[in-house]
């Protein structure tokens, strides 16, 4: 599914000519589908795309937070099967905490190994334009933020809030207990990760192989190390404590999945309305205004990625909402058809997964991303070429 990107393009070098919607003899490919931009001959087919894309996102987000909140496959919500951890799933309160530990060590793995790594492996093998491809929300030049949320998410599982404060009833206050020192050490290796996201230069694709980036990996190698001896001493301390662990427990679910899946269901509504009315009324500062509605959605996405299990993945939420990298030439194609039933699917047999697979690569949040930006700003309406 991986596709070409150009470096130039990336780079925000190309000079971009005004192609107007393709007719049948002409070629999509990568090049072409990297230059295909909106103007005013195709932007009811581009606001009818981002319509329901948008809609789609917000279809996902209310059955996520519906899943946790009210109920869960025509039983209990999440929550409480969580909270509960009296079934198959969790079947006690230390499983509940391991899988909060493992959520947590598993997005800042991610971070260094993929989101950072993948794309600085490559550049240093002096693979430029894979190293390129490979950099996660390169429309919109977002991906820094995107590591600093992340860890984030972390920092919220932990510390059982959303406002950087420690609650009592929260995995630090529990461990800072039985090891004072290895919490604060575990609390100031949250704070140094993300300080160290933040320094990488801006842009991220630009400064790949920058020193910057070197030490956002290493803080995420360390972080990991702390995360993972912190999962043993509560796996040693606190086995057969759920007097202790139920608050912790409960705090995590009602103070930080809870809201940030709530907050995520509203983003999304709103970023919805605003590409309704862009398709209702197309204007730059339409582009613009759906931009700002997007950032402020992605933002409890990302700091939800330290709770990538359950009903995200279950329901296959997380690639129908966050897949990356897009079929760029596939989308153009959708733009120019209008078949829109290419981003949809049904079914979770594997016969269906290349099936499904393609369509999470024509939607979700980077395939708006792709529809409203253009080299780190919102796209501007252009002036279509003669044929």
């Amino acid at each position: 599914m991986k596709k070409t990107i150009f470096a130039t393009m990336l780079l925000g070098t190309l000079t971009l000519g005004f192609i107007s919607c393709g007719s049948d003899d002409e070629e999509i490919n990568d090049e072409y589908a990297v230059a295909y931009d909106a103007n005013k001959e195709n932007i009811t087919a581009w606001g009818n795309y981002m319509a329901v894309t948008s809609e789609l996102l917000r279809v996902d987000a209310e059955k996520l937070y519906a899943s946790w909140y009210t109920a869960y496959d025509m039983g209990k919500s999440y929550a409480d099967m969580f909270k509960e951890h009296n079934n198959k799933t969790y079947g006690s309160a230390i499983k509940c905490v391991e899988t909060i530990f493992d959520g947590c060590i598993g997005i800042v793995g991610k971070v260094q190994s993929q989101k950072i790594g993948k794309p600085y492996d490559l550049k240093v093998a002096g693979k430029n334009d894979d190293a390129l491809n490979a950099v996660v929300s390169w429309y919109s030049w977002h991906s820094r933020d995107i590591f600093a949320n992340n860890i984030n998410s972390v920092r919220n599982a932990y510390f059982g809030t959303l406002d950087g404060t420690v609650s009592e009833n929260s995995l630090s206050a529990l461990l800072a207990q039985i090891d004072e020192v290895q919490d604060e050490e575990l609390r100031e290796a949250i704070d140094k990760t993300t300080k160290a996201m933040q320094a990488i230069p801006q842009p991220f694709h630009k400064n790949i192989d920058s020193k910057e980036a070197q030490t956002a990996q290493q803080r995420c190698a360390s972080l990991s190390e702390k995360l993972t001896a912190a999962k043993s001493a509560f796996q040693k301390n606190f086995a057969k404590a759920d007097a202790d662990l139920d608050p912790v427990i409960e705090q995590y679910v009602n103070r930080v999945v809870l809201p940030t899946y709530k907050d995520l269901q509203e983003k999304t509504a709103a970023l919805n309305e605003s590409v309704q009315q862009f398709r209702a009324n197309p204007s730059n500062a339409g582009f613009a205004t759906c931009c700002q509605a997007w950032l402020k959605a992605r933002a409890p996405w990302e700091t939800s990625e330290a709770f990538l299990f359950g009903p995200v993945v279950d329901m296959g939420l997380n690639p129908n909402m966050d897949t990356w990298p897009l079929d760029q030439v596939g989308m153009v194609r959708i733009l120019q058809s209008q078949n829109f039933n290419e981003l949809k699917w049904e079914g979770v047999n594997d016969e269906d997964s290349k099936k499904i697979s393609n369509a999470q690569s024509l939607r979700g949040f980077h395939a708006l991303e792709y529809l409203i930006y253009k080299d780190g700003n919102a796209r501007t309406l252009k002036t279509a070429s003669a044929k």
